[in-house]
Parts: structure tokens; sequence; C-alpha cells
């Protein structure tokens, strides 16, 4: 497996605990809206502990960017990411297939599920064809939503947002189901995109099959 060591050009947080990187991206480094990499920290201890991250930045930047939810009580490579400042370095390595666009459709997403959609989405308005496509994400809070400003503008009325543990004025609360779901589905969605923490996934597949929805229409992240 081939690595490339990347410097950090920035870093900061866009939400309470989630990161945004950018870094140096190596030479003839290609990927598609909704592929991953494995990361490491350049750092004594830290080299071998990799872990899979979406790009959320457009294939043809001149930079990578990744957008990362950091668990600081779990002590491990999200924590460190943590202590990390411009110029220290990260290890990237072989790009590997998650979601891929496959048509406009539903996307569905579970806190940081989220982030092979960020790729995706701006992807699409690149190429002003993200019409058509809704996105219903699932978080704790408010505080939670990634990209909430950034989304709402992309999509508009097609950004769809619920809240499990708060209850907010014009925000949905609770989990989804297959009631939630088919409100927000009309007959003309064609394909459905579902990424979250696996439990959620599994739940969301059997709502979309209790919908009628085909099996071969579901693109289920697979990292």
């Amino acid at each position: 497996m081939k690595q490339h060591l990347v410097k950090i050009k920035s870093i900061r947080h866009i939400t309470h605990d989630v990161l945004q990187i950018v870094t140096e991206k190596p030479d003839q480094y290609d990927y598609t809206p909704g592929q991953a990499t494995e990361i490491a920290i350049n750092k004594d201890g830290w080299k071998d502990k990799k872990r899979p991250f979406t790009f959320t930045c457009l294939p043809n930047n001149n930079f990578l960017e990744f957008t990362i939810k950091t668990y600081p009580s779990h002590k491990g490579v999200t924590n460190e990411f943590l202590k990390l400042k411009k110029d220290d370095e990260l290890i990237v390595h072989d790009v590997f297939g998650a979601i891929a666009y496959k048509g406009e459709g539903v996307f569905i997403a579970g806190g940081a599920g989220v982030t092979p959609f960020i790729c995706i989405f701006r992807y699409l308005q690149s190429k002003n064809k993200i019409s058509g496509n809704k996105l219903i994400f699932a978080n704790k809070t408010k505080k939670d939503i990634i990209l909430s400003d950034e989304f709402k503008e992309l999509l508009g009325k097609n950004f769809i947002n619920i809240l499990s543990d708060e209850k907010v004025d014009k925000y949905a609360h609770g989990q989804i189901t297959a009631s939630f779901l088919k409100s927000h589905i009309d007959g003309s969605a064609k394909k459905f995109y579902v990424c979250g923490p696996p439990p959620m996934m599994e739940a969301i597949k059997k709502q979309l099959a209790t919908l009628e929805v085909d099996e071969n229409a579901i693109i289920v992240e697979e990292i």
C-alpha cells in the first residue's frame, strides 16, 4: 500500500466536535466524490494507527480536505488530531471505494456519516446537477449539524433535519422511522444513499424495504 506524507495547511473547528483539516495533495492523487482513504499521524506511536476518512473537497482541488468528528473520550486518533497544528504531517494511503453517485435521489445520513455526501453535493453543484436531490440528516442536537449553512444553500427545502435529543422549532424531533421517510419521499426518488452508524444503516434499509423500495436502489456506505 502506497503512503504519502502531507503537511497540514489549515485545521479548524466547524462544530464543537468536528474538525476541518486541509492538507497538501500528492501528485497524481485522484479519487471520485464519495471515496475515502486511511490516514495516520506522522508522529511516534501514531504512524501505524490508520483510520478511514472521506475526502470532502472536490477532486480537482489542489489540496485535500477532511471533515472529521472527534471523540476525545476515546483517547484515540481523533483525539490526537485535536493536538495538531499547521505544518504537522499526516500519512495518507491509497484511495478506496465507498459511496458513489449513481443518479439523483434521497441521501440519508446520521452524524459524521454525512461526510461522503459533502463531496458529492459539492461536485453536483459544480456541474449544476444538484437539483432533484434531497438530504435527510439525523443528529442528536442542532449544534451537532455539520455544515448546516452550506447544506441550506445547496439544497434549500430539500435539506431536512431530525434531532433525537433536542426539540427545536422547525426541526423534526425523534428517530427516522418508515413514516417519517414516507412523508419526505415522493415517487420520483430513484436512488437512496445511506451512511451513518451501522445500526442506523440497517434500520434505514429495513424501513425502506417496508416502503417497497427496491434493494438495488439502496446505496450503502461500506467502509
